[in-house]
């Protein structure tokens, strides 16, 4: 069986002003289907980078990058975005909800606009509501939430179309310490009931005991 994500002599180089800086370098990397990463280093350590890269968000500068067994750099413009919106979800550190929605409507949003039929949206969105805690406040916008209740909304609306991958990048930055591990604590139920691949970005040693595996970044490299 091959690996969920396959990263084979990535390298990523950013070119600012006159000078071409390479802030990843030759990286190798399997991840098996159902794992929970925790990837770790030092700021500026491109830890960001490789998720974004791995999720599709951005272009290698050489290597090739296989999610699913499917080579993401092959992938057309529409089959990529295809790709990101079926197969891979993402929770980011800002939450990124849209203010003017209700929470029903922002988990919603992303199967609706892939032409899903409303009944089945609306059942899975209220499933999902209930996993993570928030159907009492399904009718509520992200403004009246708390952090904690955001993000509970954010990894609901990462699943809203079952994908295969999950990209966490600092999903508990912006949260208490209470908030942060009831988060973690839905990252690793949530890995271990549907089997979902989780890759999360982390600065925290504590958090990544809620994961099976740790990769360490540093200047740009795979360090352990």
């Amino acid at each position: 069986m091959n690996p969920m994500i396959e990263v084979d002599n990535v390298s990523k180089t950013f070119q600012l002003a006159n000078q071409s800086v390479e802030v990843l370098k030759n990286i190798n990397l399997n991840i098996e289907k159902g794992e929970f990463i925790s990837i770790m280093g030092p700021s500026g350590s491109a830890k960001s980078t490789l998720l974004y890269l791995m999720g599709g968000l951005d272009q290698v500068s050489q290597g090739t990058i296989c999610v699913n067994g499917v080579e993401i750099q092959k992938l057309n413009d529409e089959a990529e975005s295809r790709m990101r919106r079926n197969d891979i979800g993402f929770v980011f550190q800002a939450y990124n909800l849209i203010n003017n929605l209700t929470l029903e409507e922002n988990i919603s949003l992303p199967a609706l606009l892939e032409g899903k039929k409303k009944k089945d949206v609306k059942k899975k969105a209220e499933e999902l509501m209930d996993r993570v805690g928030i159907l009492k406040r399904r009718d509520h916008t992200p403004r009246e939430l708390s952090g904690g209740e955001q993000q509970r909304t954010a990894i609901a609306r990462a699943l809203i179309s079952d994908p295969v991958v999950l990209f966490a990048d600092e999903p508990i930055g912006n949260l208490d310490s209470k908030s942060g591990k009831e988060v973690l604590e839905l990252l690793r139920d949530i890995n271990k009931e549907k089997g979902i691949t989780i890759l999360m970005v982390t600065h925290s040693e504590e958090s990544t005991r809620y994961g099976n595996r740790i990769i360490r970044l540093k200047d740009g490299e795979i360090v352990a």
